[in-house]
């Protein structure tokens, strides 16, 4: 049996740019950042500009992505991208293979909290129910665009993970409507 080469040591971005690229849709980074904003923002993030032109000049460089200039009214054109037959070997390859990492938890509210200590009572309740009312609107958010994506059958996969979205916010709401109660009873 032939081994396998190894995978380019790419950072998860490119791997995130590839994967919205998988859908097999040219698209153009202005496409691809608002594909990132709907789908990738509720669970990763969502890439800036400067981030995925970044990455598909990375894809293309080592064979998994191609551009192209596509002609339009205006002026100039529109450059869109694609991926390679080699691009989706990988990303296939990475997204079956890659081992599971555990998810980094970055949560300044959770930071602030921490330093409760350098902050009164109300100004930490203000922060923790400024945090409980975007995670409602972070749930809502998914679940619609979720009911989005149920209509498209190729986007099954990325509607399972929107409703899992849901489920994760509504639940970070759920632990800070439970921290609010244990401030509660620290200043009682």
């Amino acid at each position: 049996m032939t081994e396998k080469p190894d995978l380019p040591n790419l950072p998860p971005t490119s791997w995130a740019v590839l994967g919205l690229l998988s859908f097999g849709e040219e698209l153009s980074g202005y496409d691809l950042k608002k594909w990132a904003d709907w789908s990738l923002k509720f669970f990763y993030w969502s890439p800036s500009f400067s981030q995925i032109y970044g990455e598909l000049k990375r894809l293309e460089k080592v064979g998994y992505a191609t551009s192209r200039v596509e002609l339009t009214e205006s002026t100039r054109g529109k450059r869109v991208y694609a991926i390679t037959e080699d691009g989706t070997a990988a990303v296939t390859r990475w997204a079956r293979e890659s081992p599971v990492e555990p998810p980094v938890l970055k949560h300044g509210v959770m930071l602030r909290a921490w330093l409760g200590h350098l902050m009164t009572p109300e100004r930490l309740r203000e922060v923790l129910e400024e945090h409980a009312g975007y995670a409602a609107k972070m749930s809502r958010r998914a679940e619609a665009d979720a009911e989005g994506a149920a209509e498209v059958a190729e986007w099954a996969y990325p509607e399972l993970v929107l409703r899992w979205s849901a489920r994760y916010y509504e639940a970070e709401r759920e632990l800070t409507r439970q921290m609010l109660a244990d401030l509660d009873e620290l200043s009682g």
